[in-house]
């Protein structure tokens, strides 16, 4: 489902395991334990790098095991429920005392966008994968720390009302262009080595962590409410 590398002074977590690294329970709770360990182990210099295998980055919340649930109310407390317990990684990785990257190497869907964008760089395929919010058409709702999240991370009005409001599928050289990613490369290799790349200059700096965490929320003052919940969770 997830597995952690330590490669000098950068962390890499990867997905696995399913081809579209679906966002459930376990995913979720194996996912919050691997921050945990990381930030234990964090020291000047440490960076996250989060990437995955195959076609997807994740398609999102787990909608598959939500839809065996016994009645439609049931599915839907499955996907409320999916809602909730994401909420402490989003927190924990804007309070990661470290660089954060993420490598989307495939599609990233609803709740695996918004792992991406809890990233500080996004780098992306230039040949394959598409970042796309599905919730209008699949007639959910969006969780207000989705949207606080986009409203952060996404300075143009525009495109957000395009992600948000017209499910609109957004491909690497796109998502560049309008500024949701960093930057885009020819094929998953590349991207790694760029993010690798991006990584190592990045821990070169050696930033004090606190400080790095401290001044990442100053950043996004309206996401505060969602960072305070963590409350020494981690």
């Amino acid at each position: 489902m997830c597995t952690l590398e330590k490669r000098g002074s950068l962390f890499i977590l990867t997905l696995t395991g399913d081809n579209e690294h679906w966002i459930g329970p376990t995913f979720i709770s194996t996912f919050i334990s691997l921050l945990a360990q990381i930030k234990s182990q964090a020291t000047r210099g440490s960076v996250l790098l989060t990437t995955s295998h195959g076609r997807f980055f994740s398609n999102g919340f787990d909608l598959p095991w939500a839809q065996t649930a016994p009645s439609k109310s049931a599915a839907r407390d499955r996907i409320v429920h999916m809602v909730h317990i994401f909420k402490p990684i989003v927190a924990a990785l804007l309070s990661l005392p470290m660089p954060t990257i993420a490598a989307i190497s495939g599609h990233a869907a609803a709740a695996g966008f918004a792992l991406a964008l809890c990233h500080d760089y996004v780098l992306m395929r230039r040949d394959k994968g598409v970042i796309y919010m599905s919730e209008i058409d699949l007639g959910l709702t969006m969780p207000d720390y989705f949207a606080a999240l986009v409203r952060s991370k996404i300075s143009s009005v525009s495109v957000r009302r395009d992600v948000l409001l017209a499910g609109r599928k957004v491909n690497g050289e796109t998502a560049a262009k309008l500024g949701i990613v960093d930057s885009v490369h020819d094929n998953e290799e590349a991207l790694m080595e760029a993010a690798v790349a991006m990584g190592e200059m990045l821990a070169r700096r050696k930033w004090e962590c606190e400080a790095y965490a401290e001044i990442r929320k100053s950043l996004y003052p309206e996401m505060s409410p969602l960072l305070n919940e963590l409350n020494g969770k981690m």
